[in-house]
């Protein structure tokens, strides 16, 4: 972009927002980067990968076998 589309975009900013929103949408802006910074540097506080299910206590029976009774 060159320095005149530069001062079109801010002047467009600066009819949509007012003078008075920058600052804060700014400092919005600022806080939202600086977290997802830190999220991404940071080891996950929660576990959410999912568990590998528990082995069956009885294995299937082998094709052919009768089923099992459970006692």
């Amino acid at each position: 972009m060159g320095m005149g589309e530069l001062i079109v975009v801010l002047i467009i900013v600066v009819l949509v927002f007012g003078a008075n929103k920058i600052p804060a949408l700014g400092d919005g802006l600022g806080k939202a980067i600086r977290n997802f910074k830190k999220s991404v540097n940071e080891d996950p506080a929660i576990d959410v990968t999912p568990k590998k299910p528990a082995a069956p206590a009885t294995p299937p029976p082998a094709p052919g076998e009768p089923p099992r009774q459970n006692q």
